[in-house]
């Protein structure tokens, strides 16, 4: 779809490199540009987790690009990178503010050699502001932008329990340099799109933050029951725990008046709509007392047939069986050495198929000779570079495998 866009991704951690692999499914030529120790979530990863030797979050991120190696801090790295610059359509970048620009690669630099390059930023505070230099990451963000509280309560707040915002900032970024390559593609013209992990945080929120907004509501108001999933929604919107170790999750499905009925309590039958606002937290504890007398299967056999709405909570070992992950074909195995790698695939549909894997990970510098051939480097300059430390041979340069 997006075959004829060239990227040069200078990312690491998961937001950029997130980002570089949606625009890589979706067809564009991404080159990663990695330091010649190789980039963070190939090195270290999360929590130090590997698989045959590879970073697993590496392997979850970094799918269907090409790699190059490079000395940035090499006198002669613009030999290599001023004619790649000159010959792509987006240069991605996620390094703290004024990390490239050091390195001689802010965006008047790049500008100058291209013109019309999509020069596309993510930061984690966003680039101005009094934290604008400050190290931002997924967790510190959950506090600051109030979803580690709205998670949980003011008082006992919660991360998310998964970087949600890492991955929803990688999906904002993407987002963001496809409307500036639509626009470059009808105009000609670059564009400078900024992202920052605050603003996807946010983002996360749009609804919870105007509801208590505009409707006034105060720090108290955030504070619920344990089983309630969310300040600005009545019960028996929850998850509730049962009787058999299972928990499930109740949605709103219309009027609720009907669930003391099909549960058989006349208590919580006795709650009309206005009661269970108002006298909220002894709705949902009732609510949570009747249900933790039941199984799983009787819930279903109650609820099923009165038509609400409602779900087992899964574990991730359920969701890698679960029949409707499978028939939408979410999950791959990538093959990992004699290993294989339980990966998701990418989230949308085109006609009907998801975009295939055609490229697993590379390794490090595994297409650096071929990228500099493709910009008109010969083969005498290229061994000149390898020689002299700018760039490296793949093998020699392999990372922890």
């Amino acid at each position: 779809m997006i075959e004829q866009m060239k990227v040069l991704s200078f990312t690491h951690f998961v937001q950029g490199p997130a980002a570089a692999q949606y625009l890589a499914d979706l067809g564009a030529d991404v080159i990663t540009v990695e330091p010649l120790s190789g980039a963070w979530e190939r090195r270290e990863g999360s929590g130090g987790m590997r698989l045959n030797g590879r970073s697993i979050t590496f392997l979850s991120v970094n799918r269907n690009k090409r790699s190059m190696a490079i000395d940035l801090k090499h006198p002669e790295a613009a030999t290599a990178l001023e004619p790649l610059i000159a010959s792509a359509d987006v240069l991605l970048e996620n390094y703290r503010g004024g990390a490239l620009a050091r390195l001689g690669l802010g965006y008047d630099a790049v500008r100058a050699i291209n013109p019309a390059i999509i020069y596309a930023s993510a930061t984690g505070w966003g680039a101005r502001g009094p934290m604008a230099d400050r190290p931002g990451v997924d967790l510190l963000v959950q506090a600051r932008a109030g979803l580690a509280a709205a998670t949980g309560t003011p008082r006992n707040p919660h991360a998310a329990g998964t970087p949600v915002v890492d991955h929803h900032g990688a999906a904002l970024l993407a987002m963001g340099v496809l409307a500036a390559y639509t626009r470059r593609l009808t105009t000609g013209a670059g564009t400078r799109v900024e992202a920052s992990l605050l603003a996807a945080g946010l983002d996360l929120q749009a609804e919870s933050f105007a509801l208590y907004h505009s409707a006034g509501r105060r720090r108290e108001d955030l504070e619920r029951p344990p089983a309630s999933a969310c300040w600005s929604i009545d019960a028996p919107y929850g998850i509730y725990r049962l009787a058999d170790g299972a928990s499930v999750a109740l949605a709103i499905s219309g009027p609720m008046d009907g669930l003391g009925a099909a549960l058989g309590s006349d208590e919580v039958a006795a709650f009309d709509g206005t009661a269970r606002r108002i006298r909220r937290r002894e709705y949902t504890e009732l609510l949570a007392e009747v249900l933790g007398s039941l199984t799983y299967p009787e819930v279903e056999q109650r609820l099923a047939p009165a038509g609400f709405w409602f779900e087992r909570v899964a574990d991730y070992d359920d969701v890698l069986t679960d029949p409707q992950v499978v028939a939408e074909e979410l999950v791959a195995r990538m093959p990992v050495g004699d290993s294989e790698a339980h990966v998701l695939r990418h989230p949308i549909r085109f006609d009907g198929q998801r975009p295939p894997v055609t490229r697993p990970p590379a390794e490090l510098g595994e297409h650096t000779r071929e990228v500099l051939r493709e910009v008109g480097l010969g083969e005498a300059r290229i061994d000149e570079l390898f020689v002299t430390g700018v760039i490296s041979e793949p093998r020699a340069q392999q990372v922890n495998s």
